[in-house]
């Protein structure tokens, strides 16, 4: 039985922002990030790219990513993503004959996760004895316990009306799920057909890390952290 898997869900019908997997980010495609980073944390057997694109399953394999083929179904914009990594799941134990044990769902629109978050993260959940775990950050400067819906005429209604007039030390935290690093135990994935089953823990991770990129703004933003973390890292 190989371990642990890694799967990259990198789909190539992105919407709002075309061609996204494989757009430029410093210097590489934007899939590459992630590749490398599963690659050099040592922790899977295998770096499976599930995708339904020929043009990122080569760009793929030239990061040194195992994509033998391309997604079969669960390719659209409507399936969630634990279906497609199941989906991924079963189309490479045909095609290599092998069993998992666990799988880590990365998903490839998150480049400033590198190999320690990952190691952080697995090693996390194989001490925890959970089914699944789901990576989160920390809410910072937009506070959600202020979060308010606004009518037509701009009245606020206030998700959390107790927290409306507090400061915000004084307020616990909360956190926020990111698609950077999702892991599980593959039979409990299976069982339940979502990463969120019965047994299911969210492991923190510092924000810029867990940043994916769905529009241009977020690519913006995650190319700019990208090189304010490379001057904290010259400091």
């Amino acid at each position: 039985m190989v371990s642990h898997i890694a799967v990259i869900l990198a789909r190539g019908g992105s919407k709002r922002l075309p061609r996204k997997n494989i757009l430029e980010f410093h210097g590489k495609p934007l899939i590459a990030w992630t590749i490398e980073a599963a690659r050099e944390s040592g922790h899977y057997q295998r770096v499976l790219v599930s995708t339904d694109d020929p043009e990122i399953a080569e760009i793929s394999r030239t990061f040194g990513a195992d994509v033998p083929f391309l997604r079969d179904s669960a390719a659209d914009d409507i399936s969630p993503s634990s279906e497609a990594t199941i989906v991924a799941l079963g189309q490479a134990e045909r095609h290599w004959g092998e069993r998992y044990q666990f799988v880590s769902q990365l998903m490839a629109n998150c480049p400033l996760r590198g190999a320690p978050d990952i190691e952080d993260a697995v090693n996390h959940f194989m001490g925890s004895g959970a089914d699944s775990q789901i990576s989160c950050f920390r809410f910072g400067w937009m506070n959600p316990w202020w979060a308010a819906k606004l009518d037509d005429q701009g009245y606020p209604e206030h998700l959390f009306p107790e927290a409306r007039l507090a400061r915000s030390q004084d307020l616990p935290p909360l956190y926020c799920p990111s698609g950077a690093i999702w892991i599980a135990k593959v039979d409990a994935l299976r069982s339940k057909g979502t990463f969120y089953g019965d047994d299911y823990l969210f492991h923190p991770m510092g924000w810029m890390s867990a940043m994916d990129i769905d529009d241009a703004e977020d690519l913006d933003m995650a190319r700019a952290c990208f090189l304010a973390r490379g001057r904290q890292d010259t400091c």
